[in-house]
């Protein structure tokens, strides 16, 4: 090993230990010695290294975060490439062999021998997987970070590059002046402090400093004949054969690097874990510091520390899997309507069993492949039915985003998704087309060719039908195949897309059918977009009232009579949101429309707590349902299941009773710290109050592209952590306190809001109530915010942002609030409305309404004005 000695580097670095930095003299294999300097944390005798390669015009500070977060036992190296940092500037250019040449030399130097995990960062993404390609021994897994190792077949290169890569641009821009260098970091998000941005820039002070930064866009082959092209392509075809553990971690909003190179390096190292860290830009590294973390983990996890203990996948149950479209086959013969669409057209079983029969082997001869993402811009409709059952039967993957979601939240869903095709209706085509989606087109409904065209749709169901009638059945995928992907609601965060196995789904629709005794005789009215699908999973007929599914509350207690007619239901799904509305309207339906609710036998609402007094209220309306409220959520529905009469026995208590969990489900607590985290083993024990989790066959696979979530979320072997906070009673039975995010972290201890809240809003005086702290973690106080009962009309605002104005409450008021919460409020605030989520219109946002709180509480002026087109 090549003798190292400390380098005093500039000061104002933020971060950077100096005690990590070196300068290692190497001679490489063209005779020549170069000094390098490297950020070492100097590990003795370590279990493995971490080989930490920047790309252009960073240097090794971009790793002082992984550096200080390094694994146990692990050695960090990360250098600043020759010309670059601190490193010796050259006389002459280098090109990517040389510079993959260069590193292996180092590395020799460096006496770095395996196990060896590289970890790199825009163009020294490709340099260090060429130093891989030449080092497979050493080599244990591959990190990368917004990077890229070809350019998309038609594509060009990044457009931000290439304007840098035009030769009198380049000089001017590269070298001349610090431009590329400062226009680097001015591209993270959100803006890095100035300390930090002058930190990158401290080595290019002047032009010869920065010659290698010009140097290297120059040595980017964006064109055939490049001098470098060869040693690209090499590298990137090289890639395929790596057959080590490989993680990328991503900031979909770099402009250098799109969501295309994501998907191709996906492509090319189908074993990579995926994360996406939503809102980060081009410098993930510092966009988002947690990445070391995440880093350090994985690496344990993946390659191994001493003492680290693999951790087993979740089990799967010894029982025959279900098909999703089980039901639907064995319905086949059945001459009696499986769906009827809204304005009364019905689809019977064999003819829906036909069509999806034909339709999967359509898609199947048309190119749509097992394991293939469909993405689904569709509404409720017999065409939306079928292509789902279709798409499963084909292998292939639904990605299904509801209109909830609103426009920004769906892009950002369904470009994370990453579809390889895209099948919609003429609105759900311009809409995929706006949202830049990828993926073949396929229209759905009545398109006429000359807009079928311009959509970019080659072909369409009524074409693909036809084709499917003299085609081949496709073979099945396996019970472990991915089959869906569909979205949280985004309540508390950017929607996390879910992914299903084809086991799962099945395992899914056994247990909803079992828990509510479900036969053929019953039908469904589902008047929430996205159970509307599940009829003929269930082996019952369905409907979908006309209602606007971006908004619930748009249900009238008519149109859900309408909808039940039309299939005779006994059954109904909604929302919270909806069944307000239906409650409010229920005294202009028709004697034929009240019959029609007459023969409801289950009435079930989800996705937001359900106040019994709602429940109560629809009794008139709905005389002979049993009321039930299942608790769930996307990862895993139902997990609980309460009836009305249930919840009146068990009365008042400190949160929401969401019943004992159903059949083949497990329900655990992991017990909150006096800080307010849950990091606790689950336990069954009654009374303690921690985080949520759930296991069961049902439960979902994985999220998808977003390992950390996953990896916090499954990180006790086959358990699932909800978010969700609250505690199981003495009779076995659930009850939900909040979400683990809206946990006030007093000096006293975690205070949990839905129960005060519960509290809060039994006063005649109050319409709706939110706890939400204000403060630093840890030494937080509580705040209740209040809608006085005079403006129950008012009481939430879809969207989480316009929360309405602020005031103190009345004193006469506050004294009232506070002997009903049970619990220490340091003040009792008044507004016209409380921000929900956009889905369900029934999730307080109590993070925009704490922000909005403590704003207030300091003095600071808020500003507010009442969103378009949204109603209060």
């Amino acid at each position: 090993m090549t003798a190292v000695a400390p380098v005093g580097l500039p000061g104002g670095l933020p971060g950077l230990d100096p005690s990590w930095s070196r300068r290692v003299p190497v001679r490489g294999a063209d005779g020549e010695e170069h000094t390098w300097h490297v950020l070492d944390n100097g590990v003795p005798d370590p279990v493995g290294t971490l080989l930490c390669v920047h790309g252009n015009p960073t240097w090794s500070y971009l790793w002082r975060r992984l550096v200080a977060a390094a694994p146990p036992g692990w050695r960090v190296v990360a250098p600043d490439q020759l010309g670059m940092g601190w490193s010796d500037r050259l006389a002459a250019p280098r090109s990517l062999a040389q510079r993959v040449a260069d590193l292996g030399d180092l590395t020799t130097a460096l006496g770095v021998t395996g196990p060896v995990v590289t970890v790199a960062h825009d163009w020294g993404g490709i340099i260090s997987l060429g130093w891989a390609l030449e080092h497979r021994r050493d080599l244990a897994g591959v990190v990368l970070t917004n990077t890229a190792v070809a350019m998309p077949e038609g594509d060009l290169g990044p457009a931000l590059i290439r304007l840098a890569h035009a030769p009198v641009l380049r000089t001017a821009v590269t070298v001349g002046s610090s431009v590329f260098v400062r226009g680097t970091t001015a591209l993270s998000w959100p803006p890095l402090p100035r300390e930090v941005r002058r930190a990158f820039a401290q080595p290019y002070p002047s032009a010869p400093q920065r010659r290698a930064v010009g140097e290297f866009v120059a040595d980017i082959p964006f064109r055939e004949g490049h001098p470098s092209r060869p040693a690209q392509e090499a590298i990137a075809e090289g890639i395929r054969t790596l057959d080590v553990p490989a993680l990328l971690l991503w900031g979909p909003r770099d402009p250098v690097f799109g969501e295309r190179y994501l998907t191709d390096l996906r492509e090319r190292l189908p074993q990579a874990d995926v994360h996406r860290y939503e809102g980060a830009s081009h410098l993930l590294p510092e966009d988002a510091p947690g990445y070391a973390e995440a880093v350090a983990t994985w690496v344990t996890d993946t390659v191994g520390a001493p003492g680290a203990a693999s951790r087993p996948a979740r089990g799967t149950s010894g029982e025959p899997p279900a098909r999703p479209w089980s039901a639907l086959v064995d319905r086949s013969g059945d001459g009696s309507p499986a769906v009827v669409e809204t304005g009364g057209a019905a689809v019977t079983w064999p003819d829906l069993a036909r069509r999806v029969a034909d339709l999967a082997a359509g898609l199947a001869a048309s190119g749509v492949r097992p394991g293939d993402r469909v993405a689904l811009l569709l509404e409720p409709s017999a065409d939306l039915t079928a292509a789902v059952y279709a798409t499963w039967r084909a292998g292939a993957v639904i990605v299904v985003a509801d209109k909830g979601l609103g426009f920004r939240g769906m892009r950002r869903a369904l470009r994370g998704a990453a579809p390889d095709h895209v099948l919609g209706s003429a609105a759900g085509l311009t809409a995929a087309r706006l949202m830049g989606l990828p993926g073949t087109r396929i229209a759905a409904g009545r398109v006429p060719d000359r807009q079928r065209r311009l959509l970019g749709a080659g072909t369409d169901l009524a074409s693909l039908e036809l084709l499917g009638r003299s085609s081949p059945a496709p073979a099945e995928a396996g019970p472990d195949a991915d089959c869906a992907v569909v979205f949280t609601s985004g309540a508390t965060g950017p929607a996390k897309g879910v992914v299903y196995t084809q086991r799962q789904a099945g395992a899914q629709l056994q247990l909803v059918r079992s828990a509510y005794r479900l036969t053929a005789d019953d039908a469904l009215v589902a008047a929430f977009a996205p159970f509307s699908i599940l009829g003929p999973g269930l082996g019952i007929a369905s409907s979908v009232p006309d209602i606007d599914v971006t908004a619930p509350g748009t249900l009238t207690a008519a149109k859900l009579a309408d909808a039940a007619a039309a299939v005779d239901a006994t059954v109904v799904f909604a929302a919270p949101a909806a069944l307000r509305r239906v409650a409010a309207t229920a005294g202009e339906l028709t004697a034929e429309q009240r019959a029609a609710l007459g023969r409801i036998r289950l009435l079930m609402s989800a996705g937001a707590p359900v106040p019994p007094s709602l429940l109560q209220e629809l009794r008139a309306t709905f005389p002979a349902a049993e009321s039930h409220t299942p608790y769930g959520m996307t990862e895993a529905l139902p997990v609980t299941d309460v009836s009305l009469g249930e919840i009146e026995a068990a009365g008042a208590g400190d949160g929401v009773c969401v019943g004992r969990p159903v059949p083949h489900v497990e329900v655990g607590i992991s017990p909150l710290s006096p800080s307010g985290v849950a990091d606790g083993a689950p336990t069954d024990a009654p009374g303690t109050t921690g985080e949520v989790c759930v296991r069961g066959p049902h439960v979902k696979d994985r999220y998808d592209g977003l390992w950390v979530t996953e990896r916090a979320a499954g990180r006790d072997p086959g358990w699932h952590r909800t978010g969700d906070v609250g505690h199981l009673d003495a009779e076995g039975r659930l009850w939900i306190e909040g979400r683990l995010p809206h946990v006030v972290t007093t000096a006293g201890g975690p205070v949990t809001p839905v129960g005060p809240e519960r509290r809060v809003e039994q006063l005649d005086a109050v319409s709706a109530a939110a706890v939400v702290g204000v403060g630093p973690a840890g030494t937080q106080v509580a705040v209740a915010v209040v809608v006085p009962a005079d403006r129950r009309g008012r009481r939430l605002r879809p969207g989480g942002r316009g929360a309405g104005r602020l005031t103190v409450a009345p004193l006469e008021l506050t004294d009232e609030v506070r002997a009903a919460a049970g619990i220490d409020l340091a003040a009792v605030l008044v507004t016209g409305t409380l921000p929900v989520d956009i889905r369900h219109q029934s999730k307080v946002d109590r993070s925009a309404l704490a922000r909005r709180a403590a704003r207030f509480l300091a003095g600071t002026p808020v500003r507010w004005r009442p969103r378009r087109g949204r109603t209060s």
